[in-house]
């Protein structure tokens, strides 16, 4: 057996045993009615700043709670806890995502059934986090119009593991001659019929918005996921 077979059968054991702990998961966070949102994005993109404003918007009004994930440092949990929302680091050493077991081991101590949503900030990577299901309800990738136009064209796989993409830090746009019709050309051309946010989380634009569909979708998520419990 060559090297290549070998670290080809050891990948898929390990994405087997990852997704078995993400359907765990996702039944957990089902049976406590807490809609899970994850975010991925390249480092950078302002995930960090985003969800920041958006957990002290929505905490108003809900119960919210955090997982970040970074390679070394607390930095993104310590400015997370300025919205005085739960906030939980995940360092994942030399990985550069994270992964079910990371999530299972990071909840412990937590009472999830408290929480009406949870967030989950990935490692700054547009590769490796397509690969790995982390039980979310929804998976949000983020291009910044810092970026350029064509990150969807350069990382396919990633928006075509997501359910919808951000457009951030639209309040430079014009400072950075950004091409916002060629942006969403881009999107839909990888993922058709893929919904877009533009989103500014030093102006705030667009977080009501953001937020909003977030409620209507975890609204619907708890439906569907009632109607499929034995009455």
């Amino acid at each position: 057996m060559s090297q290549e077979t070998r670290l080809v059968e050891v990948r898929k054991n390990v994405l087997k045993k990852n997704d078995v702990i993400a359907r765990a998961l996702r039944e957990r966070f089902h049976q406590a009615g807490v809609f899970v949102v994850s975010l991925v994005s390249s480092p950078g993109s302002g995930k960090t700043a985003l969800l920041e404003k958006l957990l002290t918007l929505m905490k108003k009004e809900c119960q919210v709670a955090a997982l970040v994930g970074d390679l070394a440092t607390e930095n993104d949990a310590l400015r997370l806890a300025r919205s005085q929302a739960p906030v939980k680091q995940i360092t994942t050493g030399t990985l550069c995502h994270l992964e079910a077991a990371m999530v299972e081991t990071a909840l412990e101590g937590w009472k999830l059934d408290d929480l009406d949503f949870l967030f989950i900030e990935n490692v700054g990577n547009l590769v490796c986090p397509s690969s790995y299901d982390l039980g979310e309800d929804l998976r949000a990738v983020l291009i910044s119009v810092t970026e350029g136009e064509d990150k969807p064209l350069k990382y396919p796989t990633i928006f075509n593991s997501a359910d919808i993409a951000l457009i951030t830090k639209v309040d430079l746009a014009a400072a950075v001659e950004f091409d916002e019709e060629a942006a969403n050309l881009n999107i839909q051309a990888v993922r058709p019929g893929m919904k877009t946010f533009k989103v500014s989380a030093k102006t705030g634009y667009g977080l009501d918005e953001f937020a909003e569909y977030l409620s209507l979708r975890s609204t619907d998520a708890r439906k569907a996921h009632s109607q499929c419990l034995p009455s």
